[in-house]
């Protein structure tokens, strides 16, 4: 019994910190995830969903700093009756998520370990539904053994010690998600992070496979091509090698010109990417500062780096922005699912050369015209 009840916490507790540690590092893609729970929530049960829209951010911050912090507490043995019962409501919470997620087929991904590691929504329910079954254990057994300190003696470090090493994990797990939010991820686990040549993440990895499941007389077959008998009723198609989809399969730019998807991949070209022109994060001005000081190096140098506006915004917000503030450069539209996934950032900036992603920088680590250069690899 003593067994299976430390097993259990270090299963849970280091699956919770993994899990929080992962998506601590963005807490900007946690709060998108939850922002399209709560817009499917809203719609499916109740409006009162759309209140905590504009919070989703703080919840973000709290529920990847308690994973952690749960995870932690779980490996100390700390407060097992308190932490048992917290442990427990939370892994019921994300179990009914990934749920109702995959029968539903809502939200395709829950977000489980960020972007680091994809899980089907039947994959997260199943591996939230281990959680739980571990959860149930230790919560049962903790008034039992929660004072059996298990395969790593902390027996030694007394209650001071252990609410020492909580407090500690929380601090620095707040200091991560302020530094996650008002820079960058420290590790960018989206398919536009430097050094990723675009055009080849859009095509498949390999030829896609399906296998077609058609019924006659009752009576299922599986085939590998569409048979041509009109005997045979179609049922299901299912891809064989879901691994060899494109990494990126949203990825599209426009102008009033028509599109401009492919010519984003030509020369180099720096996008100032605004997921919306009336949240912007930053002092419009430096962004003019910014586009004269580049323009000026156009004379000193025969090379070129072209400032591009990318916005989600409607064209008419787009050009009142633009006339307001004086800004006298190529504007082109985006998705602002693919924008937020570009760059968490409003104002981000994101340079892209030939195809290749050289650079990016959120609007509080302004970049220097000459770091742009640098990018480019060009040299004075």
């Amino acid at each position: 019994m003593k067994v299976v009840y430390n097993l259990s916490r270090y299963l849970v507790g280091l699956i919770l910190i993994f899990s929080g540690a992962i998506k601590i590092n963005d807490p900007v893609g946690t709060q998108i995830k939850l922002e399209e729970y709560f817009v499917v929530f809203s719609t499916d049960f109740t409006s009162i969903f759309e209140i905590l829209i504009p919070y989703t951010l703080i919840i973000s911050v709290f529920l990847c700093c308690l994973e952690i912090i749960i995870g932690v507490a779980l490996i100390i043995n700390y407060r097992m009756k308190l932490i048992s019962k917290i442990t427990l409501a939370l892994i019921i919470f994300f179990t009914f998520l990934t749920f109702y997620s995959a029968y539903f087929n809502k939200v395709t991904d829950c977000g489980c370990f960020g972007d680091a590691i994809k899980l089907t929504p039947w994959q997260s329910f199943y591996k939230d539904l281990l959680l739980l079954f571990f959860s149930l254990i230790i919560y049962f057994l903790q008034t039992k053994l929660r004072d059996h300190y298990g395969f790593f003696n902390f027996k030694m470090f007394d209650n001071v010690f252990k609410n020492g090493v909580i407090i500690f994990i929380s601090f620095i797990s707040l200091i991560i998600s302020y530094t996650a939010i008002n820079f960058l991820p420290f590790i960018d686990f989206r398919p536009y992070k430097v050094g990723n040549y675009i055009p080849d993440l859009m095509e498949p990895s390999e030829e896609l496979k399906y296998s077609y499941i058609m019924e006659k007389n009752g009576t299922s077959y599986v085939f590998d091509n569409y048979p041509n008998d009109e005997s045979f009723t179609f049922k299901e198609i299912k891809l064989l090698n879901p691994e060899a989809v494109p990494k990126i399969s949203d990825y599209s730019l426009w102008n009033e010109d028509g599109d401009f998807t492919n010519e984003s991949f030509l020369g180099n070209k720096l996008f100032i990417i605004i997921h919306d022109v009336n949240k912007i994060g930053i002092d419009i001005r430096k962004i003019n500062e910014f586009i004269v000081k580049l323009k000026k190096l156009k004379s000193d140098i025969n090379f070129w780096v072209e400032p591009i506006i990318l916005t989600s915004s409607d064209s008419k917000s787009l050009n009142s922005f633009l006339n307001k503030h004086k800004i006298s450069i190529k504007s082109i539209y985006g998705d602002v699912t693919v924008l937020k996934t570009m760059i968490r950032s409003n104002p981000g900036f994101l340079l892209m050369r030939n195809g290749t992603v050289r650079g990016k920088w959120h609007f509080n680590k302004f970049p220097d015209p000459t770091e742009i250069l640098s990018g480019v690899n060009i040299t004075f």
